[in-house]
């Protein structure tokens, strides 16, 4: 699988061409992960020399940190059965990396907060109120 297509690429750049701002909060661009394993990533910026990313590192340790993070040693990583990490071609969101963040380190993951984000952003739709605890 191709972890950047010209058009994330293109995003990840104009990220990183405007970190320089104050309150810079972007929103993640592309979201990485292991399909055999609880790693993700989620990259708002690619330095200039198209391998540096920054982001959201989750390895699956309970520790998700704000952080950069190589895009040639994410396509270089050989896991069983022949598998690679992925990118989350159906990845899309509106919250800015800080909220990923915030919800990420309270809940221990990318994957846990991603849920409690979808459900939010439902219930919000929906004009409900989420349940205490779930």
């Amino acid at each position: 699988m191709i972890l950047l297509t010209p058009e994330l690429h293109a995003a990840l750049r104009a990220n990183d061409a405007a970190a320089h701002l104050e309150n810079f909060d972007p929103v993640p661009v592309v979201k990485f992960f292991n399909p055999v394993g609880a790693a993700t990533w989620l990259a708002t910026e690619l330095a200039e020399d198209g391998d540096t990313l920054r982001g959201l590192a989750d390895l699956g340790f309970g520790c998700p940190e704000l952080g950069a993070f190589s895009l040639s040693e994410l396509a270089s990583v050989r896991l069983p059965f022949g598998l690679g990490i992925e990118r989350d071609i159906h990845f899309q969101t509106g919250h800015p990396l800080s909220t990923w963040a915030g919800w990420a380190r309270r809940t221990g993951s990318i994957s846990t907060a991603e849920t409690l984000l979808r459900r939010l952003a439902r219930a919000v739709n929906d004009d409900e109120i989420p349940p205490i605890g779930g």
